[in-house]
Order: structure tokens, then C-alpha cells, then sequence
């Protein structure tokens, strides 16, 4: 018996060769220099802020240099599969403006571009191809030891402090006879199939790698595993190699965990004599944590997982904004030189990224997402907080609603200026800092003058809403009905004459103003009181006025 008798009886309904496939997928039609992308994340657990390092690498790469970035779902570890994940990965790669060029939605059978199937499991033909053509060459087998066996001869190897695999001796199965072989399967004995590697782990060979330079490395050695036994799909490394060759990816983006796993990649390509994509191993993200600086941790820290920022409310573009920065050294220099333009032009170089590990400050977020919100228009700023409104807080939301044309003038206090305001971080605050401005919400609410005398405030307040409160057309008309009042009421109305005689005074214009901003809001700092009583309205200032008397 030969071994393609061995690859009939292991496959015997694939009957396409890998020549097929090759003219099924042609090199892409794309102009010199455009890079093929992907994001192919694997469904066992939801996106997280390294992840989103790596898919706005991929997409810069590729829409900068007019290529592709295309998403693949990388399912061949079913049983650790996560219900939701690839759901979640679409909704963030739509959150964020970046929808892949090619894509397979399985939730909206959806699917576009021509070098799919795009989800792995759907591939199987495909990587059993290059299977059965590695067994008729003898360059891989069947391999039928158990888990105990494995188990054992891992425990020998840590015990005798050797490299752990199958390799050499280990590797059992390795030269069988493929007549014994065959009656193994027959007889219903499960294996996996093993690549029979042709590396000498004492010889070196060099790497280039576009993060981290020229890297050195042992050849792999080991048979590892290209296809499982449980359901015949292949293991990640022999994806990899297929999916990347045929889909015709030109860059590869991943954590600089994969590093390790380059001798095994280097030999599967060299195998086939296909040539290798180009790596781009990333850093770590860490975090400060007091006077130390860590890996960002998916169980402690909250802002690892992407969901923090879409609960927070952060505009999408503030939070790609901060991973650029992290992404390469001058980006910040070249967005201050264009301030206008759009992060995909930026020509990201992966020798600017730091090999030793990313640190991801979300203060620096805050200051670039307040930045970020202080440029926007009142329309985009109430469309941005009714969008998150929607998921997070239904009751603001209707009344958002309700009060469109109200709630954009509230949030256009102190805008239109040179110097805008910079007190919003995220959509989810800005409730929080503007709530009195609603009457559902401040009907309920409380008051606290602190020092000053309630007798003397309610005569105060009564004094201004009967005798001095106008609706004005300009703030020095309504500041000088206040300094009325205070010269009426032994307030000093000029500052520096209070500060130079303060005894002689009961207070000062500051004071009376503070209290009407407190009987106004309840509180004592707030954006200019001026705008806040136009935008509240003459009937508005009278009823909380009344409201608190």
C-alpha cells in the first residue's frame, strides 16, 4: 500500500488538488505597494483593548495604502467558543467606523468579497487539501498517541528538563509503516495528523520582523499537530498558513505572544514553498498602576475590555486618537500638522512602535476625548449623547428627545469661543453636569447655601425676582441689574472695593450671585450663569425661584 492509499482512506471525498485552489484564489489585482490586512480573531472570549491595538494597525496599514483589511473568524476552537464574541467584534468594528472590506456575518448571512469562505470552519475541504497532499509527499502522518501517552511524555520531559513536544524519539508514529497505519484507522483507532518536520532545532535562521527587527531562532523540530482529531479541522498554526496564502495577505498583526511561534510558521510556509507574509508583532499594553507600570489585565481592569469605553460614552474617535498615539512615536507631531485629517492617512511605520510594551494612560484619554468634545458643534454633541443615551439611559434619552433645540443650547454654553469649554469627557458625564437644566429632574432636588443666612437669602432672592430680574439682551445689561441690587442691599458690586474694605460690606457681588446660581441649580459652580438664565427663560427662573421661596 503507497501513501496516497493512506490520504484516499483519510479523505476520500477531497479530490481537488491544491493547484485548483490556486486558481480558485489569483493574487489580488491591487496597485504596488497596497497592503492585504486582516483581523482574525478567535470567538473565545470578547475583544479587548489589545485587540483593538491590533485591528487599528491592520486598518491604517491597509486603507493607507489603498489595500484591503478584510475579517476572518477563526472558529477551530469550537469547544472553547464564547456565545456572542463574533457578534460583538462586528458591533465594535461598525461602532468605530472601520467595517472590514471582506467579511462573512453568519447573524445576517451577509457576505462580501471573493476569497472567502471568511469563517474557518467553513474551510475544512480546503486545509484537508493541503493535508492529503503533505501525507502522498510523506511530509506528515497519522499519529495515534493517546492523551495518557502525551501526558506522560510531557511529565518525563519537565522532569528531565527537556524541550516539551513531540519530537525525535517522542515521536512515535513518526516513520510507522503506512500498512500499519492503515489498519490502525480501520480498526477505528483515533489520531491526529502531524507535520513530520524536516528542522534541526540546533541550527539557527534569521527573522525579520517589521516591529522588532532582525530575530534569530532555532528551526522547529517538532511534529506538531496540523489537523485534530475530534473534528477534523486544522490546528491554528496550519490555518494560518493556508487561510494567509490563499486569502493573499500581505501583513500580518498580532501580539508579540505569536513571536514564539514564528519557527513553526517559517517551516509550514517553507514546506509548500509559499512565500511569507510580512510580521508585525506588537506590544504588549500595559498600564500604570501607583509607581509601578504592568500588563493591562482583562480581569481587574475594566478599561481592558472595549465595553468600558461604549458604556462610558467616549466618542469613537477620541479612543482610536489614544491608540495611535500608542501605535507610533509620531503620531501626535504629524496630527498637530494636520489637524484636520483623517487617521487613516497617517503613514503608520511599525519600526515606530515600542518593543517594550505599550503604555496606554487613560488620563491621556480623558484629555484627548475632552479636547475632542470641545470641537464639536451642539448638534454633534446632543447627537453623540442621544445615541448613547439610547442603550445606556432610557429615561435621559426620552427626554432628550422631548427637548432637542433646549438640550443643544445647553451644551453650546461657552463653544462658540477661541477658548471652549473642556469640562465633558464622555457622553455618560454630560448628564451628570447638566441635569438641573431639566425640570424633570430638578423638581425633586435639594438646596445647600452653606453660610449664608436663610433669612437673608430668601429676602435676597425675593428683592431680585420682583424688583431687578429681566429677561436682558446682553450679560452687562443683567450684570449691572445685579450690581443695582447689591448697592441696595449692602453687597459691595465692585470687587476691588471689597477687597480693600471687606467689614464694610455684608458680602460681596460674588456672593449674591452664587446665591441665585444655587437657587437656580442647586449648585455652586456651574458654566456661566448669564447663558443658563436665558436658556432657562424667564418662566423657568420665575418657577424655581417660587419653587424655593
Amino acid at each position: 500500500m503507497s501513501r496516497e492509499d493512506l490520504a484516499n482512506l483519510i479523505f476520500p471525498n477531497i479530490t481537488k488538488t491544491i493547484a485548483d485552489l490556486e486558481e480558485c484564489y489569483a493574487p489580488r489585482n491591487l496597485k504596488e505597494g497596497a497592503m492585504v490586512t486582516r483581523y482574525a480573531p478567535s470567538p473565545t472570549g470578547f475583544m479587548h483593548i489589545g485587540n483593538f491595538l491590533a485591528v487599528v494597525i491592520d486598518y491604517v496599514m491597509a486603507k493607507n495604502s489603498q489595500g484591503i483589511f478584510y475579517l476572518r473568524n477563526e472558529d477551530t476552537d469550537q469547544a472553547r467558543e464564547v456565545d456572542g464574541a463574533i457578534e460583538y467584534i462586528r458591533h465594535v468594528l461598525e461602532n468605530y467606523h472601520m467595517e472590514p472590506d471582506e467579511y462573512e456575518y453568519l447573524d445576517s448571512q451577509e457576505t462580501k468579497g471573493n476569497y472567502g469562505p471568511y469563517i474557518q470552519s467553513e474551510r475544512k475541504e480546503i486545509y484537508q487539501t493541503f493535508i492529503k497532499h503533505l501525507l502522498i509527499e510523506g511530509k506528515a502522518y497519522p499519529c495515534f498517541l493517546t492523551q495518557e501517552e502525551m501526558d506522560s511524555i510531557r511529565k518525563s520531559q519537565a522532569r528531565d528538563k527537556r524541550r516539551i513536544g513531540i519530537y525525535g524519539r517522542f515521536a512515535k508514529y513518526r516513520d510507522l509503516p503506512v500498512e500499519e497505519a492503515i489498519q490502525k484507522i480501520q480498526a477505528g483507532e483515533k489520531y491526529t495528523i502531524r507535520l513530520k518536520s524536516s528542522g534541526d532545532f540546533n541550527r539557527k535562521f534569521k527573522f525579520n520582523d517589521l516591529a522588532n527587527g532582525e530575530l534569530e531562532f532555532p528551526e522547529n523540530d517538532l511534529d506538531i499537530p496540523i489537523m485534530k482529531s475530534s473534528n477534523g479541522l486544522p490546528t491554528y498554526h496550519f490555518a494560518h498558513l493556508v487561510d494567509d496564502h490563499l486569502m493573499r495577505t500581505t501583513h500580518v498583526v498580532r501580539g508579540q505572544e505569536w513571536i514564539s511561534s514564528i519557527p513553526i510558521h517559517y517551516e509550514l510556509f517553507k514546506t509548500f514553498g509559499f512565500k511569507m507574509p510580512k510580521y508585525v508583532h506588537i506590544p504588549l499594553i500595559l498600564k500604570k498602576d501607583g509607581e509601578k507600570v504592568r500588563k493591562i489585565s482583562k480581569r481587574y481592569d475594566p478599561e481592558a475590555k472595549m465595553s468600558y469605553y461604549e458604556e462610558k460614552g467616549y466618542p469613537y474617535q477620541a479612543v482610536i486618537e489614544a491608540i495611535m498615539t500608542i501605535a507610533n512615536s509620531n503620531y501626535e507631531a504629524w496630527r498637530e500638522g494636520h489637524p484636520d485629517a483623517d487617521f487613516t492617512e497617517f503613514n503608520f511605520s511599525p519600526k515606530k512602535m515600542s518593543s517594550s510594551g505599550a503604555l496606554f494612560d487613560l488620563d491621556k484619554l480623558d484629555n484627548i476625548s475632552k479636547n475632542y468634545i470641545s470641537h464639536l458643534t451642539k448638534e454633534e454633541v446632543y447627537e453623540g449623547v442621544l445615541a448613547w443615551s439610547q442603550t445606556y439611559d432610557k429615561e435621559f434619552y426620552e427626554i432628550l428627545k422631548k427637548y432637542p433645540e433646549y438640550s443643544m443650547q445647553i451644551y453650546n454654553i461657552e463653544r462658540e469661543q477661541k477658548k471652549p469649554r473642556k469640562d465633558y469627557v464622555y457622553y455618560s458625564e454630560i448628564k451628570e453636569k447638566t441635569w438641573y437644566m431639566y425640570d424633570e429632574y430638578f423638581k425633586d432636588s435639594t438646596y445647600d447655601f452653606f453660610e449664608y443666612p436663610e433669612e437673608e437669602v430668601r429676602f435676597m432672592l425675593k428683592t431680585y425676582y420682583q424688583e431687578y430680574y429681566q429677561e436682558s439682551d446682553s450679560e452687562e445689561e443683567w450684570f449691572n441689574q445685579i450690581k443695582k441690587m447689591c448697592d441696595q442691599l449692602g453687597y459691595a458690586s465692585n470687587m476691588k472695593e471689597y477687597k480693600e474694605n471687606p467689614t464694610k460690606y455684608k458680602g460681596s457681588i460674588v456672593d449674591v450671585t452664587n446665591i441665585i446660581r444655587i437657587a437656580l441649580t442647586t449648585l455652586s459652580m456651574t458654566p456661566n450663569l448669564y447663558d443658563i438664565m436665558k436658556i432657562l427663560g424667564p418662566e423657568r427662573v420665575m418657577n424655581r425661584f417660587q419653587k424655593f421661596l
